[in-house]
């Protein structure tokens, strides 16, 4: 048998979805497109199993019954396989919906020349490197496929929900003169004859945009040089920040606890086949979240043996230490000490050393950071001169508080992060369509 040539799509376009077959559409003639993800030969019938980006269709080819062009025609067929199909439906309990597809006539047009070096129904698979390594194919897995699309409807619905509450979307710089937070985590770029910096975030574009629209979010891209080897970080990420004027730390902790249980309902509403799919109950999310003092978890630290003092950062590791019930889900951690956070974090007025923040926790995984910020100038110049940096680096920002910046507060989520806490997924690299790392830029 001479080899079989792939085919134009030319004038053939797609009648039905997979989530449009049912047996509605019994004796129905309709064209379908996806890509081949099983194969299974029973001598006089043969299945293939089309996916599209919905689910799948199963297709029947009795041998008696169909002509020679499309057997011929499924006997090059490998799985992956992107394919078009004209048919017609037939109702069939045992089917996906209750229906298949019996092939009239089928256009092969892209083949697969090779196996798959990894399994795509399974939900676990070989090591994520190898996956990563051929990522377009690895998103096919149903797993993955489940995870994106939790993924869509999280960014879908905390854009609805800020929009309604009266917030502004904006997209700001990604290419940045400074540093935006004063750490040393930047990747430095050749912009032209000087040198410049990939945005570590928005934070001080959407605190001046509080001065012309008051309310304003970006879901985007941040870029953190961080030479870290662990399931938690990338070197490119999405990150949800807001920014609200007239406000404080407890305003926007309010209104992060009630955005994220807007997404969870969302999220059951909309992916119940996913969620089934991967066979997770998604976290408790009553209002209000825990919230727990700085000064409160060093104590439970301390007595639950750990060699940590107040001033000290409250590392991953030990936090998993006090692991119990009431810190199963999200809660808060805020009133951190002043010296570890950021310079445009308040200092609060009636307690030396702290300071007007918060951390978001799912257990003892950090999932956002917000805080009161400051809106005066002296005092953010202080700020400034106490973590040493370079103020003249930041003339840009400060002289737009020569007129009037309103008091404003805010927060940052980690897309990835809270990816992660929903779906209960341990590597972060999972939830990214083509991540970045330390030991990764392609593909």
């Amino acid at each position: 048998m001479a080899d079989l040539l792939e085919e134009d799509l030319g004038t053939w376009r797609r009648t039905h979805y997979s989530v449009d077959i049912n047996p509605n559409l019994n004796e129905s003639e309709i064209i379908i497109m996806g890509w081949v993800s099983s194969i299974r030969d029973h001598g006089n019938i043969k299945f293939l199993t089309i996916n599209d980006r919905f689910g799948h269709i199963q297709i029947a080819l009795k041998k008696k019954d169909c002509s020679k062009a499309v057997l011929e025609k499924t006997e090059q067929i490998r799985e992956h396989t992107s394919i078009a199909i004209k048919g017609k439906v037939k109702s069939e309990i045992k089917a996906p919906n209750g229906a298949e597809i019996l092939p009239v006539e089928i256009k092969i047009l892209s083949l697969a020349r090779k196996a798959s070096p990894f399994l795509i129904q399974s939900k676990k698979s070989v090591g994520i490197d190898t996956r990563l390594d051929l990522r377009a194919l690895d998103l096919r897995r149903p797993f993955l496929q489940s995870l994106f699309n939790i993924r869509n409807t999280i960014m879908d619905s905390c854009r609805e929900f800020l929009r309604k509450d009266g917030f502004m979307e904006v997209n700001t710089p990604k290419i940045i003169a400074t540093a935006t937070e004063g750490g040393a985590a930047l990747f430095p770029i050749f912009y032209y004859e000087r040198e410049a910096f990939l945005a570590q975030s928005p934070q001080l574009y959407k605190e001046q945009l509080t001065m012309a629209f008051e309310n304003v979010f970006e879901i985007g891209p941040i870029f953190r040089a961080e030479p870290s080897r662990t399931n938690r970080h990338l070197s490119e990420a999405t990150s949800i920040d807001v920014e609200k004027a007239f406000a404080d730390y407890n305003d926007v902790m309010n209104l992060l606890e009630r955005m994220l249980s807007y997404v969870v309902s969302k999220i059951q509403e909309n992916n119940k086949p996913h969620l089934e799919y991967l066979n997770i109950t998604l976290p408790d999310v009553a209002l209000p979240f825990r919230r727990y003092r700085y000064s409160e978890l060093i104590e439970m630290l301390q007595n639950a043996g750990e060699s940590i003092k107040w001033g000290d950062d409250l590392a991953f590791q030990k936090l998993q230490k006090i692991q119990d019930a009431k810190v199963d889900s999200f809660y808060f951690i805020f009133d951190w000490p002043a010296a570890i956070k950021p310079f445009y974090v308040k200092p609060r007025s009636t307690v030396t050393n702290e300071c007007e923040s918060f951390d978001l926790m799912y257990k003892s995984l950090e999932i956002s950071s917000g805080s009161t910020r400051v809106s005066r100038k002296e005092e953010l110049v202080e700020r400034m001169k106490k973590q040493g940096l370079n103020i003249g680096a930041f003339d840009y920002h400060l002289k737009v508080f020569d007129y009037g910046v309103p008091p404003h507060a805010g927060f940052g989520v980690g897309m990835e992060r809270l990816i992660m806490s929903l779906c209960g997924v341990e590597n972060i690299r999972d939830v990214v369509l083509y991540p970045r790392d330390i030991d990764r830029l392609s593909p």
